[in-house]
């Protein structure tokens, strides 16, 4: 006979579909996981065990080779408690070094696993215990930052539990990890994108779509190529190369997850890819957002979202029928989708949408965002056009028409003269708007309710109402032919001094995006309020995307002594250089700052 276990009682209790509750358990503890395809392995405690190792895993039925820690991609959920301390022992069995940064936790920075900034590394066949305090709760994740391991699925959710009550009700709850992956190494990625910019971009403009009317019209068409630019270009890694996964399953595998009709189901999204954006909506449900980047905000119901590189994302969902529902997470250049159920027993399907038509990208998205909308404009000039009006897009130069004489103006320095001349910057916006009020790249006509920044208001009051004492302006710099990626016009192997902070400051950022890409920005150890006019309630985030063309402003407190890396969170613009590093230090000491 068969000795019964707890493990076994929570599994028999599911089967069948049925919905017990075990009411001496939280709600993240309730029985969920029966007839899922492959429930996320669960670590806690004080004391956690991690080892890093090569291994083989199966996406739709074919085999490829990753990078997975305890033996699973993602690696396991580590669940925590606020107010804990946690020694996390990671074992290195690859044949290089390798490291774990915990994105968005706030702990002294030699735990933050950046090599070359914070610590050294972890070597090959060794160990190194991170030690630190948990000081918050929320939904956060875990990731390589050696080479480009993280695309190779070295990366795993972090979920803690709060002290006291959660203000998030909930009847149970899932996680799910979005990602991409592809069989071919990273290394071999990045030589492709280096070769050619557009390498994985499939959904050129084709003379068959314009006789459709799909595409733009052959004298838009015409404009573009003669700024030497491409309205289909999105996403630089696309789905001609990478599947997009759920908790490391591919579409055809269909992952599950269950639920009773009725209950209040808590989705911790996490998005862990390397290059994607995902559009996520469920056909027929609600999404009402309850968190953002780990923190709690006013709940705002929407029919879709975009979930940016790094970002996370808790929405609460309340389906009331025993039907099966389809979570679609589409990748913003709609190249494919990532693909789950939610469903009250094993086996059920819900249809799966079709991708949308890809979007393209528009005057905004080249950084003309004043101009946007603009009716009866004549673009014609006489033909003593000043050059520097020319650059803020004004006017056009002798011999120029239309948005063709843009060609000038993005390539001119008279809108950013404190950049430099270098080969890092190809474009520059001549006209940047703030457009975290707008639905993200390519969803404007989505035909339902979306999510923007500005629909996220804190739901507890903001920890330091200070104004700004100084401000900082960021450019994010690009040249996508050759691809190279920078802040200011220089990439990290560039770079003299790091951007310095004087501990306890207070600093309003504005980042501007002169590139035609988003892009997710990422501070290491600090949360930051964005300046979309909700006060002292503006949200916390440590991620922002900035949309192409656009601005996005915070203010930071920077409240965490050491150095931390800074950094646009599409893996391979990291790689390429769109990256620095922060130092806050307190007054008197060298690198403090200005």
């Amino acid at each position: 006979m068969t000795r019964p276990t707890r493990r076994r009682f929570l599994r028999d209790a599911t089967l069948g579909g049925g919905a017990l509750a075990l009411p001496w358990l939280p709600a993240w503890a309730q029985p969920v996981s029966a007839g899922l395809a492959t429930p996320l392995q669960t670590v806690s405690g004080t004391d956690i065990a991690l080892t890093v190792a090569h291994r083989m895993m199966t996406i739709d039925g074919k085999p490829s080779h990753a990078i997975g820690i305890n033996g699973t991609v993602p690696g396991p959920l580590i669940r925590l408690k606020q107010g804990q301390n946690v020694r996390l022992a990671v074992t290195n069995t690859l044949d290089e070094d390798t490291s774990i940064h915990w994105h968005g936790l706030l702990l002294p920075f030699q735990m933050d696993g950046v090599p070359g900034i914070s610590f050294p590394g972890i070597p090959a066949r060794t160990t190194f215990t991170y030690d630190f305090p948990v000081i918050q709760a929320g939904t956060y994740w875990y990731h390589s930052h050696s080479g480009l391991q993280e695309q190779m699925g070295h990366y795993g959710p972090i979920v803690i539990d709060p002290e006291g009550a959660d203000p998030v009700q909930a009847d149970r709850e899932h996680v799910i990890v979005l990602s991409d992956h592809s069989p071919l190494h990273p290394h071999a990625i990045f030589r492709r994108l280096k070769l050619q910019g557009g390498y994985f971009n499939y959904q050129k403009q084709t003379f068959a779509g314009l006789l459709a009317g799909r595409d733009q019209p052959l004298k838009e068409r015409l404009m573009w190529g003669g700024m030497r630019m491409d309205p289909t270009d999105v996403s630089d890694v696309t789905g001609a190369t990478y599947s997009y996964l759920v908790n490391g399953h591919g579409p055809a595998d269909n992952w599950t997850a269950l639920f009773a009709p009725g209950e209040r189901v808590r989705l911790r999204i996490v998005n862990a890819s390397a290059m994607t954006n995902f559009n996520v909506r469920i056909p027929g449900l609600t999404l009402t957002v309850v968190q953002a980047d780990g923190q709690n905000v006013k709940p705002v119901a929407v029919d879709e979202l975009q979930i940016a590189v790094a970002e996370t994302y808790d929405v609460l969902v309340g389906p009331a029928t025993p039907q099966a529902y389809t979570l679609v997470a589409e990748a913003w250049d709609r190249s494919g989708m990532a693909r789950a159920t939610l469903a009250p027993r094993p086996g059920m399907v819900a249809p799966v949408p079709a991708l949308r038509t890809r979007p393209l990208a528009t005057m905004k998205d080249m950084g003309m965002g004043a101009m946007a909308g603009m009716s009866g404009v004549d673009h014609a000039a006489p033909a003593a056009c000043p050059p520097e009006h020319a650059a803020m897009g004004h006017c056009t130069p002798a011999g120029d028409t239309g948005m063709a004489g843009m060609k000038h103006g993005m390539r001119d320095f008279a809108n950013a003269p404190e950049l430099p001349k270098t080969p890092v910057v190809q474009t520059v916006a001549p006209m940047p708007v703030d457009r975290t009020g707008e639905p993200p790249q390519g969803l404007a006509d989505a035909g339902h309710r979306v999510l923007v920044y500005r629909d996220l208001v804190a739901l507890d009051r903001n920890p330091d109402l200070r104004a700004p004492s100084r401000q900082l302006r960021i450019h994010l710099t690009g040249n996508m032919e050759r691809y190279m990626w920078a802040f200011d016009g220089v990439k990290l192997n560039a770079v003299v001094a790091p951007i310095p902070f004087r501990q306890g400051e207070r600093v309003r950022v504005t980042l501007v995006n002169d590139t035609m890409m988003a892009h997710p920005i990422h501070l290491h150890g600090h949360f930051f309020e964005l300046v979309t006019g909700h006060g002292d309630h503006a949200p916390r985030k440590h991620t922002i995307n900035v949309a192409p063309g656009g601005t996005a402003t915070f203010d930071l407190t920077a409240d965490a002594p050491g150095d931390w890396a800074f950094h646009c969170h599409l893996l391979y613009h990291m790689h390429a250089g769109m990256m620095q590093v922060v130092t806050v230090r307190p007054d008197g000491e060298a690198g403090a700052g200005a």
